[in-house]
Protein backbone atom coordinates (compact mmCIF):
# COMPACT_ATOMS: atom_id res chain seq x y z
CA UNK A 1 0.00 0.00 0.00
CA UNK A 2 1.07 3.10 -0.90
CA UNK A 3 1.98 6.58 1.45
CA UNK A 4 -1.20 8.19 -0.18
CA UNK A 5 -3.12 5.52 -0.06
CA UNK A 6 -2.50 5.50 3.74
CA UNK A 7 -2.89 8.50 4.71
CA UNK A 8 -6.58 8.46 2.52
CA UNK A 9 -7.71 5.45 4.64
CA UNK A 10 -6.62 7.46 7.82
CA UNK A 11 -8.72 10.81 6.70
CA UNK A 12 -11.59 8.47 6.53
CA UNK A 13 -11.45 6.93 9.35
CA UNK A 14 -11.08 10.88 10.96
CA UNK A 15 -7.59 9.39 12.66
CA UNK A 16 -3.90 10.46 12.44
CA UNK A 17 -1.73 8.48 10.05
CA UNK A 18 1.37 6.48 11.79
CA UNK A 19 4.57 6.73 10.18
CA UNK A 20 4.92 3.80 7.60
CA UNK A 21 7.83 1.48 9.73
CA UNK A 22 8.01 -1.79 11.11
CA UNK A 23 7.01 -2.79 14.26
CA UNK A 24 10.30 -3.61 16.27
CA UNK A 25 11.02 -6.08 18.92
CA UNK A 26 8.98 -9.07 20.05
CA UNK A 27 5.66 -9.09 20.51
CA UNK A 28 4.78 -9.28 24.51
CA UNK A 29 2.96 -12.10 25.50
CA UNK A 30 -1.18 -11.73 25.73
CA UNK A 31 -1.14 -11.79 29.37
CA UNK A 32 1.54 -9.37 30.22
CA UNK A 33 -0.47 -7.08 27.61
CA UNK A 34 -3.97 -7.24 28.67
CA UNK A 35 -3.31 -7.10 31.90
CA UNK A 36 -1.32 -3.76 31.93
CA UNK A 37 -3.33 -0.43 32.58
CA UNK A 38 -4.26 2.19 30.87
CA UNK A 39 -1.94 5.65 31.12
CA UNK A 40 0.93 3.52 32.28
CA UNK A 41 3.09 3.16 28.80
CA UNK A 42 2.85 -0.28 28.36
CA UNK A 43 1.48 -1.52 25.27
CA UNK A 44 -2.23 -3.05 25.65
CA UNK A 45 -3.81 -5.67 23.34
CA UNK A 46 -6.88 -5.92 21.43
CA UNK A 47 -8.03 -8.42 19.29
CA UNK A 48 -10.85 -8.02 16.30
CA UNK A 49 -12.66 -10.14 13.51
CA UNK A 50 -14.12 -8.00 10.83
CA UNK A 51 -13.96 -9.97 7.36
CA UNK A 52 -10.94 -10.55 5.46
CA UNK A 53 -7.89 -10.15 7.62
CA UNK A 54 -5.67 -8.09 5.12
CA UNK A 55 -7.54 -5.03 5.26
CA UNK A 56 -8.66 -5.19 8.61
CA UNK A 57 -4.45 -5.54 9.53
CA UNK A 58 -3.77 -2.59 6.98
CA UNK A 59 -6.58 0.28 8.46
CA UNK A 60 -5.52 -0.60 12.34
CA UNK A 61 -1.89 -0.27 11.18
CA UNK A 62 -2.17 3.01 10.13
CA UNK A 63 -4.07 4.27 13.33
CA UNK A 64 -1.54 6.75 15.16
CA UNK A 65 -0.51 4.47 18.75
CA UNK A 66 -0.68 1.16 17.24
CA UNK A 67 2.81 -0.41 17.50
CA UNK A 68 1.98 -4.30 16.17
CA UNK A 69 -0.84 -5.90 14.04
CA UNK A 70 -0.44 -9.48 13.54
CA UNK A 71 -2.72 -11.90 11.29
CA UNK A 72 -4.48 -14.87 12.85
CA UNK A 73 -7.38 -16.97 13.77
CA UNK A 74 -8.96 -17.85 16.90
CA UNK A 75 -12.12 -18.55 18.51
CA UNK A 76 -12.78 -22.12 17.32
CA UNK A 77 -11.35 -25.47 18.86
CA UNK A 78 -8.65 -26.72 15.73
CA UNK A 79 -5.63 -26.34 17.26
CA UNK A 80 -2.36 -25.01 14.68
CA UNK A 81 -4.44 -24.60 11.84
CA UNK A 82 -3.33 -23.51 8.72
CA UNK A 83 -5.34 -21.15 6.15
CA UNK A 84 -6.39 -23.68 4.31
CA UNK A 85 -7.91 -25.38 7.35
CA UNK A 86 -9.67 -22.48 8.05
CA UNK A 87 -11.02 -22.22 4.39
CA UNK A 88 -12.56 -25.58 4.78
CA UNK A 89 -15.41 -23.82 7.51
CA UNK A 90 -14.91 -27.05 10.06
CA UNK A 91 -12.04 -25.05 12.53
CA UNK A 92 -14.63 -22.65 14.00
CA UNK A 93 -11.88 -20.21 14.00
CA UNK A 94 -12.76 -16.21 12.43
CA UNK A 95 -10.26 -14.67 10.58
CA UNK A 96 -8.70 -11.79 13.44
CA UNK A 97 -6.17 -9.32 13.69
CA UNK A 98 -4.30 -8.70 17.03
CA UNK A 99 -3.60 -4.82 17.50
CA UNK A 100 -0.96 -4.04 20.06
CA UNK A 101 -1.32 -0.12 21.32
CA UNK A 102 -0.07 2.23 23.33
CA UNK A 103 -2.83 3.42 25.25
CA UNK A 104 -1.27 6.72 25.91
CA UNK A 105 -1.93 7.73 22.47
CA UNK A 106 -4.78 5.36 21.35
CA UNK A 107 -7.81 4.57 23.65
CA UNK A 108 -9.53 0.94 23.46
CA UNK A 109 -12.66 3.22 23.14
CA UNK A 110 -11.22 4.86 19.83
CA UNK A 111 -9.71 0.74 18.33
CA UNK A 112 -13.85 0.37 19.25
CA UNK A 113 -14.22 3.31 16.68
CA UNK A 114 -12.43 2.02 14.16
CA UNK A 115 -13.64 -1.62 14.31
CA UNK A 116 -16.91 -0.84 13.22
CA UNK A 117 -16.33 1.67 10.44
CA UNK A 118 -14.12 -0.75 8.93
CA UNK A 119 -16.38 -3.11 7.96
CA UNK A 120 -20.69 -3.92 8.24
CA UNK A 121 -21.49 -5.74 11.41
CA UNK A 122 -24.83 -6.28 10.42
CA UNK A 123 -24.20 -9.16 7.88
CA UNK A 124 -23.48 -12.85 9.66
CA UNK A 125 -20.68 -14.57 8.62
CA UNK A 126 -20.19 -12.69 5.19
CA UNK A 127 -17.96 -8.75 5.03
CA UNK A 128 -18.89 -8.00 0.95
CA UNK A 129 -18.70 -11.30 -1.35
CA UNK A 130 -16.46 -13.08 1.39
CA UNK A 131 -19.00 -15.53 2.72
CA UNK A 132 -18.07 -18.40 5.77
CA UNK A 133 -17.95 -18.14 9.49
CA UNK A 134 -14.29 -17.59 9.44
CA UNK A 135 -15.61 -13.49 8.22
CA UNK A 136 -18.08 -13.15 11.06
CA UNK A 137 -17.74 -9.73 13.31
CA UNK A 138 -16.08 -10.53 16.43
CA UNK A 139 -14.93 -8.26 19.62
CA UNK A 140 -12.30 -10.62 21.53
CA UNK A 141 -12.14 -9.25 24.61
CA UNK A 142 -8.84 -9.76 27.04
CA UNK A 143 -9.99 -7.70 29.69
CA UNK A 144 -13.73 -7.31 32.30
CA UNK A 145 -12.55 -3.00 31.00
CA UNK A 146 -12.54 -4.56 27.81
CA UNK A 147 -16.01 -6.57 27.58
CA UNK A 148 -17.52 -3.52 29.41
CA UNK A 149 -16.03 -1.27 26.88
CA UNK A 150 -17.26 -3.05 24.05
CA UNK A 151 -20.79 -3.78 25.17
CA UNK A 152 -21.03 -0.28 25.85
CA UNK A 153 -19.81 0.73 22.42
CA UNK A 154 -22.43 -1.99 20.39
CA UNK A 155 -25.45 -0.67 22.77
CA UNK A 156 -24.71 2.84 21.24
CA UNK A 157 -23.89 2.37 18.11
CA UNK A 158 -27.36 0.37 18.24
CA UNK A 159 -29.33 3.29 19.86
CA UNK A 160 -27.81 5.59 17.13
CA UNK A 161 -29.78 4.15 14.09
CA UNK A 162 -26.95 4.33 12.09
CA UNK A 163 -28.02 0.48 11.13
CA UNK A 164 -31.11 -0.48 9.70
CA UNK A 165 -30.59 -3.82 10.80
CA UNK A 166 -29.68 -6.06 14.02
CA UNK A 167 -25.68 -5.41 15.15
CA UNK A 168 -24.93 -9.52 14.59
CA UNK A 169 -21.15 -8.94 16.06
CA UNK A 170 -19.86 -11.40 19.15
CA UNK A 171 -17.88 -10.12 22.40
CA UNK A 172 -16.83 -13.30 23.46
CA UNK A 173 -13.45 -13.89 25.66
CA UNK A 174 -9.88 -13.64 23.81
CA UNK A 175 -9.13 -17.38 23.30
CA UNK A 176 -5.88 -18.61 22.16
CA UNK A 177 -5.07 -16.83 18.53
CA UNK A 178 -2.47 -18.94 15.87
CA UNK A 179 -0.67 -16.35 14.39
CA UNK A 180 -1.12 -16.99 10.17
CA UNK A 181 1.32 -17.73 7.60
CA UNK A 182 4.14 -15.12 6.74
CA UNK A 183 2.40 -14.37 3.36
CA UNK A 184 -0.56 -13.00 5.29
CA UNK A 185 1.39 -10.76 7.61
CA UNK A 186 1.02 -6.75 6.00
CA UNK A 187 -0.23 -8.43 2.51
CA UNK A 188 -1.18 -5.14 1.83
CA UNK A 189 1.97 -3.24 2.14
CA UNK A 190 3.59 -6.37 0.64
CA UNK A 191 1.66 -6.12 -2.62
CA UNK A 192 1.17 -2.62 -3.14
CA UNK A 193 -2.41 -1.97 -1.88
CA UNK A 194 -4.14 -5.01 -3.04
CA UNK A 195 -6.24 -6.16 -0.13
CA UNK A 196 -10.22 -7.29 0.66
CA UNK A 197 -12.46 -3.96 0.01
CA UNK A 198 -13.35 -2.28 3.24
CA UNK A 199 -17.08 0.00 3.71
CA UNK A 200 -15.48 2.72 5.48
CA UNK A 201 -18.95 4.63 6.78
Amino acid sequence: MSRGAAVLIAVMLGLPVAAWAEPSGDRLGATQVATTREGHGTMQRATFAAGCFWGVEAAFRQVKGVTSTTAGYTGGTFKNPTYEDVCQKKTGHAESVEVDYDPAQMSYDELLEVFWKIHNPTTKNRQGPDVGSQYRSVIFYHTPAQQAAAEASKAKLERSGRFKTPIVTEIVPAATFYRAEEYHQQYAKKHGGAQCPLPLK
